[in-house]
């Protein structure tokens, strides 16, 4: 949780000690630019994907290349994360909402357009650089409502208890 409690010449904020350990927050510095927006109400118009802003770790930048009006980059992420990214699915990048355009079994890439660039901190960040990442909530949810996504270890030691498997 990140929660903004003073504004005025300066912005003051609390935060939980998950929110330390699983985003890139503690490595900033007083002249890092960051993206700040209000939260989504719901009933404004939703143009991008839901961001909640509860961010599910933090990854780097491996690649950064420009091909026409695009840069496209790579971003290094753990098995936790890449599981829930999909091609032409969603992904929020230090909170802005982005589509991926190529994953591998380490790492995925998004292409940025112009806007994105200059209107958020993005366009500032190269290879090593540390970012938060976000995935798309829908995945998580189905994988926990479709049966059939996790063992049942109950099934698994009665199995056990009854002879026909053997831990």
């Amino acid at each position: 949780c990140l929660t903004v409690i003073e504004t005025g010449n300066n912005v003051s904020f609390e935060i939980s000690p998950e929110t330390m350990r699983s985003t890139n927050i503690g490595d900033l510095r007083v002249s890092d630019k960051v993206n700040l927006e209000r939260a989504l109400k719901l009933s404004d118009r939703l143009g991008g994907h839901m961001v909640t802003g509860h961010v599910d770790g933090s990854g780097s930048i491996t690649g950064k290349k420009t091909a026409g009006d695009y840069t496209f980059y790579t971003f290094e992420a753990s098995p936790d994360i890449l599981r829930y990214i999909v091609i032409k699915g969603s992904v929020a990048i230090d909170g802005i909402s982005l589509t991926v355009t190529g994953i591998d079994n380490r790492s995925f890439s998004v292409a940025i357009i112009p806007h994105t660039l200059t209107a958020t901190n993005i366009g500032g960040k190269g290879v090593g650089d540390k970012v938060n990442i976000e995935v798309d909530i829908v995945g998580k949810y189905i994988e926990k409502l479709v049966p059939g996504n996790k063992p049942d270890t109950n099934l698994d030691a009665l199995l056990n208890e009854k002879g026909f498997i053997y831990e």
